[in-house]
């Protein structure tokens, strides 16, 4: 069994043949999904992706690039989908430097980031951390406001150093196709030193296509490859990752 634990069959890319992704995942041991929105219409989409398929849930929320423009009304009527049976945590929310360099918009970013580690707390469910090029201030928000239900680091993208920092906050880390490439030395350190219990495996689909596969269309039935060098460097067996990563997949987004 493997969960990918950030999937976006609610992008365009993928959209018109769900069905199709979902078996050929299935073919490939994929027995478990959480979709993953971006803004309202993802969120909607996602949601509605869960109600045709089982084991497919949902996660809602604002990703840092699509909060500028948002009305309030959109995000309010977004998070409302936390009600439904099948959404299991707000995400992905977080800091995205790498596209906006402007401070004013960075200081929206952070003021939406706080606002929905905010409301995941009230409601008791986990979040999906997005950090591109912010890590320092991401992580200093997570210390002042943290996740009381937990969460994960999606793609993470830190440095060994500061991996205990994040594992103090109760967070999870995500590992997505980036371990596999040839120069990964990071992301492949940080697979090494990261505990068993604390890792879940994502594809981040339609994105982050892994070695050797890079530069294509991704699909969750692609996550044995990163399930491969998991195992490869943590020198145990696949199916001892793949058991222990979709346990702590379901422990913390309690499916």
């Amino acid at each position: 069994m493997l969960f990918d634990t950030h999937c976006h069959l609610n992008d365009e890319k993928l959209l018109d043949r769900v069905d199709e992704v979902i078996l050929d995942a299935n073919k490939a041991g994929v027995t478990h999904f959480l979709v993953v929105g971006w803004d309202k219409e993802s969120s909607f989409k996602a949601v509605e992706i869960t109600e045709q398929h089982e084991n497919v849930y949902a996660i809602i929320g604002f990703h840092p690039e699509n909060v500028f423009d948002v009305s309030e009304e959109d995000f309010n009527e977004t998070l409302e989908l936390y009600k439904h049976p099948k959404v299991v945590a707000i995400g992905e929310i977080g800091l995205d430097y790498h596209w906006t360099k402007d401070p004013i918009k960075r200081e929206i970013q952070k003021e939406y980031f706080i606002r929905q580690i905010q409301f995941a707390n009230h409601v008791g469910m986990p979040v999906s951390i997005h950090n591109r090029e912010a890590f320092e201030d991401c992580l200093n928000i997570l210390k002042e406001y943290k996740p009381l239900y937990g969460g994960v680091m999606h793609c993470y993208s830190g440095s060994v150093e500061l991996l205990e920092d994040v594992l103090k906050l109760g967070l999870y880390i995500g590992l997505d196709g980036p371990l596999t490439f040839l120069n990964a030395k990071t992301p492949k350190e940080v697979c090494e030193k990261v505990p068993l219990d604390r890792l879940l495996l994502e594809t981040d689909c339609p994105y982050l296509a892994p070695h050797p596969l890079r530069g294509t269309i991704n699909e969750p039935k692609n996550i044995g490859l990163i399930l491969d060098e998991v195992a490869r460097l943590k020198n145990l067996s696949k199916k001892h990752i793949a058991d222990i990563t979709s346990r702590n997949a379901k422990k913390l987004f309690h499916v």
